[in-house]
């Protein structure tokens, strides 16, 4: 091969490699733990609640850069008097150094009986649903 030839390669090999480069950007941010409680400390994993309490949900992420985003989209899924999956709440948060997060969902008046869920998103995709009942 000639010296132009080489010199053409080796510059497509350079812009190939900076291109895949560019368009893989994966985080190593993972969800390792998210589980649904009554209590605001965050004790006491139930699945199970009352009209009255306020629903904490508790994820923990791991090996999360500060740009790490973490969305809950609270959902009634079957609840008396409502749409079947009517949107309550959703809330986003960028990660800051943090590895444990606590969402919730309150209440002004009682919770109607039925099912719900919560979806936890990362970084834009859904990574873990958790369905809990009010009785």
């Amino acid at each position: 091969m000639n010296k132009n030839k080489i010199q053409i390669l080796i510059i497509v090999f350079v812009v190939m490699f900076t291109m895949l480069a560019c368009e893989f950007s994966a985080s190593t941010a993972k969800i390792s733990d998210a589980y649904l409680t009554a209590n605001e400390d965050g004790s006491g994993n139930t699945t199970v609640f009352s009209g009255d309490q306020t629903f904490y949900c508790v994820v923990t992420v791991a090996n999360a850069p500060d740009d790490t985003t973490l969305k809950a989209v609270w959902t009634g899924v079957d609840v008396e008097g409502v749409d079947p999956n009517f949107l309550i709440d959703e809330v986003e948060l960028t990660t800051d150094g943090q590895n444990e997060f606590t969402f919730n969902l309150q209440n002004d008046g009682l919770w109607p009986v039925g099912t719900y869920k919560v979806e936890i998103f990362l970084n834009g995709t859904l990574d873990q649903t958790l369905e809990f009942t009010v009785q």
